[in-house]
């Protein structure tokens, strides 16, 4: 597995920032799939997100400082992936973090896995982006 994170100042409280990290806002703001279904769960929610027939599970819970959300089993783009987006207090506004875990399960792991992190941190760059323009 590979390891990414992402870090951005948000011009907005942690309050504020916590409050625009949805389940849906999350997979809409990275921009590669869409929000298909949203069930509530004992747990937290479980999002049904696809793009051009393809369609994947996600598990997401709230943190103390935010949420996390992995991909259920293999039926999605990845052999395995989990990200924590976290928010604290800075300078009049907040600092968003978002790390990511991923691996593809594909043979030559060192350049699939790579590709695979290249990719999410595109994705979790784009997160923080919007989040920064959302809020």
């Amino acid at each position: 597995m590979r390891e990414v994170e992402v870090s951005a100042f948000v011009p907005a409280p942690p309050a504020v920032v916590e409050r625009s990290l949805t389940p849906e806002s999350v997979v809409e703001y990275e921009g590669s799939f869409e929000v298909r279904e949203i069930e509530e769960t004992s747990e937290g929610w479980t999002v049904t997100a696809g793009a051009r027939g393809f369609a994947m599970r996600l598990d997401f819970e709230e943190r103390e400082n935010g949420i996390a959300y992995s991909q259920r089993g293999e039926a999605g783009p990845f052999d395995a992936m989990e990200t924590e987006i976290s928010v604290a207090p800075r300078d009049e506004g907040s600092r968003v973090t978002a790390r990511s875990s991923v691996s593809l399960g594909l043979p030559v792991s060192q350049l699939t896995d790579r590709v695979a992190a290249w990719k999410r941190r595109s994705e979790l760059r784009q997160l923080l982006d919007e989040l920064a323009d959302g809020t």
